[in-house]
């Protein structure tokens, strides 16, 4: 699979990540720092979400100090999904009941073993959205429309 991995800052935790995605096979796009540049959080959650938006990567790894404003950034490219996910149970609920294809985590928040857990939960996590599940991802998707 391959996967966009974006944050406004290198840090042990997104270096974890990254080692932990490509030994599980898994295809890496980098962004921000962990790619050299010196993007921000606004700009590497709307590059990182338009990549996924535009199916270039299936889904998406973000970071940055809260994770909140990476988030924010992310939800604004149509057709993104970020989940700010501090513990692995609520990674494994949004791609089960959220269709989430953007996990966000904080940099602050976030220590690398922990960080791997709530990884593997996300991307565990098969999305099996029930009718009240799907009536609302219906309702998103027709809110990003309303807004276009």
């Amino acid at each position: 699979m391959k996967i966009s991995v974006g944050s406004d800052e290198r840090t042990p935790l997104t270096d974890d990540i990254v080692a932990a995605l490509k030994k599980r096979g898994h295809e890496v796009s980098l962004h921000g720092p962990l790619a050299g540049g010196d993007q921000e959080w606004a700009e590497v959650g709307e590059t990182l979400g338009r990549e996924v938006a535009s199916g270039q990567t299936e889904h998406g790894v973000l970071f940055c100090w809260t994770g909140t404003g990476a988030s924010i950034a992310a939800n604004k490219v149509t057709g993104v999904r970020a989940a700010l996910c501090g513990d692995a149970e609520t990674a494994r609920g949004a791609r089960r009941w959220n269709r989430a294809n953007v996990l966000v985590m904080s940099l602050r928040a976030t220590s690398p073993p922990l960080g791997i857990e709530i990884l593997d939960a996300y991307l565990e996590e098969p999305p099996e959205a029930d009718d009240f599940d799907r009536r609302n991802l219906a309702r998103i998707t027709a809110l990003e429309s309303a807004e276009d």
